[in-house]
């Protein structure tokens, strides 16, 4: 049975994903009480209400990006062209 991605090919997808992870880890300068504050407990949820209430923000607002540009786009453009590449650029 052949693997979906040749070696290079993971060894890519290690280097992106590893990329991001190590740059969001680095944008946050330790300070001492972060480095004394006590682990959070096993119960306790991975995403917090404030995170939960961000990403649903977040996502609402490009939803309504993109339907907006997909459904009144060609109103919006001068040259009435086709919405559609609009809403890939807008991704």
């Amino acid at each position: 049975q052949d693997s979906p991605l040749k070696a290079v090919q993971m060894l890519w997808v290690n280097l992106i994903m590893d990329t991001f992870a190590s740059l969001a880890l680095a944008t946050e300068p330790p300070t001492e009480a972060l480095l004394l504050r006590k682990p959070y407990g096993r119960n306790k949820p991975l995403i917090s209400r404030t995170m939960m209430k961000n990403i649903l923000g977040h996502a609402v607002y490009q939803l309504t990006l993109i339907f907006t540009l997909l459904f009144v786009g060609e109103q919006l453009t001068p040259t009435r062209r086709s919405a559609e590449p609009m809403c890939w650029n807008a991704l």
